[in-house]
């Protein structure tokens, strides 16, 4: 598992980024970034502590696939942590076997982080820390910048 971390900094308060990274008041905001991973990028579930979440897109063949996760912690304008512990293979959750065993129990950690100044600006650091198995670094490393770039252009509108 290799650890990763990648960081923007936002012209908006951690209140408008929290909302619009996880889609809270409107989850076509989650879609509209994420789809930097997959155009078809949505969730199914909640975000409250504790709970199950999807994380699923559809595949060039119109089936469902993505991640089982969990939402480990969740405080509002905070800090969020998701841990990943299966996948969604042809619309089926899978939570046991060699595929999941490369990232099973893997965290995805997003910390919002204000910046107050004494001139009155207000920017917000978000910090993405995650864990991906060595087949998806590249991916990450390619595709989360760009996605926390769409992030910031549509929390700054």
């Amino acid at each position: 598992m290799k650890k990763l971390q990648f960081k923007v900094s936002i012209n908006a308060p951690a209140a408008r980024i929290y909302d619009f990274m996880l889609g809270i008041n409107n989850k076509s905001t989650y879609e509209q970034w994420t789809s930097l991973f997959n155009p078809t990028s949505t969730y199914e579930g909640s975000w409250d502590k504790g709970n199950k979440i999807l994380f699923i897109g559809v595949d060039e063949k119109g089936e469902k696939g993505g991640m089982v996760s969990r939402i480990a912690e969740n405080i509002p304008n905070q800090f969020v942590s998701i841990q990943h512990y299966g996948l969604v293979k042809a619309d089926k959750e899978i939570t046991a076997g060699p595929e999941v065993e490369k990232w099973a129990n893997g965290f995805e950690n997003y910390s919002f982080e204000e910046n107050n100044s004494p001139d009155g600006y207000r920017g917000t650091t978000v910090t993405v820390d995650l864990d991906t198995s060595e087949d998806f670094v590249d991916y990450m490393n390619q595709h989360f910048p760009k996605a926390l770039d769409k992030l910031k252009e549509l929390c700054e509108k």
